[in-house]
């Protein structure tokens, strides 16, 4: 910890742009057709031409085999700085980070960071057996596949270690889908009573319907440029104040009860000049509910094993003393491939610039933004967070 003071912070950086290509349960189209839609309206809501776009990121899982120099020649773009950030729910984040450097070192002036997926009836099962080859081998000779046995161990492991309960969980997932109520964009209409969460079919005990996310087709992207550019365009931004990311931490923990947040949160919260209690809205990565709960606590809210007690005192709703997942969140606007790792982000920004309508956040200036990507059995590796500011 003693060394964070090295690190140069992220001054001058400005986010703005958010953009959010509307959900489809299914779709026939490709992930090419979901990003172009995304620039299309990046450049359409910024005003920008095509050619003034000099850097690119883009994460997607099914974009494969194309990576990010594909997307360049489908979409006619030149950039003189590429990334390609397969990293699912943490993309967003690392997408913004490397994004914001490049803006800072005059490698690019104006980033479009994009991450968009289809979803066809049997995307989600070939998404699967291609991901991780350990992870295929832990869980394929059990009969057991995909994300929800694995969050099941994690989420039951949790439970036994710090007392959680179902309806803990439960208090994360309702007021989730009362902030989706208010985001036209969120897939889910209906409301949630934490009746209906506990009474909701097990999918894989302790995780039942209501703690899983829905895959869907669709995009998010924002544009990183610097805070000087962005007033020259008369663009709403907010600055980016502080990021961390960490990849395999704790990797000594026999199962997941914590993330990389936590090592690297005081470095986070100093580069902000901020603590915990000035945060004003938090999204979480929230692939389950589980892992909303270990954000709140390391990322600082509440100590280890506190979370329970923590959600059990607080309204997380956009109009709550604690809002988390503002937009409804995966739970209930829905997944979009790796498009769910930049929902946090495109929200926040919404948020700080007064985009939200009815579910804005009173008087917010600060957002925290977790992120989280890349399970592999026991845990996840990849993990993130930035702090976002309202620009005066």
């Amino acid at each position: 910890m003693a060394h964070f003071h090295t690190r140069k912070g992220y001054e001058g950086v400005a986010v703005a742009v958010p953009v959010t290509v509307p959900y489809e349960r299914y779709s026939t189209r490709g992930a090419h057709w979901f990003l172009g839609q995304a620039l299309h309206a990046l450049l359409q809501q910024s005003g920008l031409e095509k050619a003034q776009i000099d850097g690119l990121t883009v994460s997607s899982f099914s974009l494969v085999p194309d990576t990010a120099v594909g997307v360049t020649q489908h979409l006619g773009l030149s950039p003189r700085w590429l990334d390609h950030i397969p990293t699912g729910g943490a993309s967003g984040v690392m997408a913004l980070r490397r994004a914001a450097r490049a803006v800072q070192c005059g490698d690019a002036n104006i980033v479009a960071c994009l991450a968009g997926d289809t979803n066809h009836v049997d995307s989600f099962r070939q998404t699967l057996g291609a991901f991780s080859d350990f992870a295929r081998d832990a869980t394929y000779p059990y009969g057991a596949g995909g994300p929800n046995s694995m969050f099941a161990f994690i989420t039951d492991h949790y439970m036994r270690q710090y007392g959680a309960t179902r309806a803990d969980f439960g208090r994360i997932a309702v007021d989730q889908r009362s902030n989706a109520l208010k985001n036209p964009n969120a897939l889910f209409k209906k409301p949630l009573t934490l009746d209906e969460y506990l009474q909701a079919k097990a999918i894989s005990n302790p995780i039942h319907l209501f703690d899983c996310v829905m895959p869907c087709a669709g995009a998010e992207a924002f544009l990183v440029m610097s805070e000087a550019k962005a007033r020259e365009l008369g663009l709403p931004h907010a600055l980016l104040r502080g990021a961390i990311e960490r990849h395999n931490a704790y990797a000594d923990d026999p199962v997941m009860v914590r993330g990389g947040w936590r090592v690297d949160r005081d470095e986070l919260y100093a580069m902000a000049g901020a603590q915990p209690a000035d945060i004003d809205l938090i999204q979480t990565y929230d692939d389950y509910p589980v892992i909303v709960m270990m954000q709140f606590e390391d990322l600082g809210f509440c100590d280890k094993g506190e979370g329970p007690a923590f959600v059990r005192e607080r309204r997380m709703t956009h109009d709550g003393d604690f809002p988390n997942n503002t937009s409804g969140g995966q739970l209930s606007a829905g997944q979009a491939g790796a498009a769910g790792g930049f929902l946090g982000l495109t929200e926040t920004l919404r948020q700080l610039t007064g985009q939200a309508g009815e579910r804005a956040v009173a008087d917010a200036q600060l957002g925290l933004v977790g992120g989280f990507g890349m399970v592999t059995y026991d845990r996840c590796l990849c993990t993130g967070a930035v702090i976002l500011g309202k620009s005066a």
